[in-house]
């Protein structure tokens, strides 16, 4: 796992004040042009969905998506997109969060999910936890079952994990990275 970890470590460009100043935005992209790292990225999520025995793979707006749906094809999953308030069409189950200045909505099409499903959610960064959580009482309001959280890096000093170990109730939170 040191190799893998490695290689991701390797292709995560740091940009210094992006998105405002003193900020060190995490930028992706280099990881993912590269085909090797991609691909690394893949395999080493579809493990995580196959150990927590997930029958779906929910991703998370945006970056999310691009991690989450070739996670569940290596995997053999169906995937579900949780999307931003008002970008999926028809009908919705939506969840409410507070952020640092105010509060966001984002949504799923609960026909998507049975109680069945155990849903692996995956999403690129791991920051303060909100929008994980409240994907993570989206699911289970939709009535499917959450077998964990999986995501490239883990911002350790915004202490996320903290904020989301008692909403994942034993589920595991996996990080490749921890920066």
């Amino acid at each position: 796992m040191t190799d893998i970890r490695e290689l991701l470590l390797s292709r995560i460009r740091d940009v210094a004040d992006y998105p405002e100043p003193g900020v060190m935005f995490k930028d992706i992209t280099p990881l993912l042009a590269d085909p090797a790292a991609f691909t690394a990225l893949t395999d080493a999520l579809a493990e995580i969905a196959e150990r927590a025995g997930a029958t779906k793979v929910v991703g998370l707006e945006a970056r999310g998506f691009i991690l989450g749906a070739p996670v569940a094809v290596r995997a053999g999953l169906g995937f579900i997109p949780v999307r931003k308030a008002g970008k999926l069409p028809g009908a919705t189950l939506a969840q409410a969060y507070d952020l640092e200045y105010g509060s966001a909505e984002i949504e799923v099409h609960a026909e998507d999910l049975t109680a069945e499903d155990r849903v692996l959610i995956v999403d690129d960064v791991l920051a303060t936890g909100g929008t994980a959580e409240a994907a993570v009482q989206l699911i289970r309001r939709a009535g499917a079952g959450v077998a964990g959280l999986a995501v490239l890096m883990e911002l350790g000093f915004l202490s996320g994990r903290a904020r989301l170990e008692p909403a994942l109730n034993g589920a595991p939170l996996e990080a490749l990275l921890t920066v």
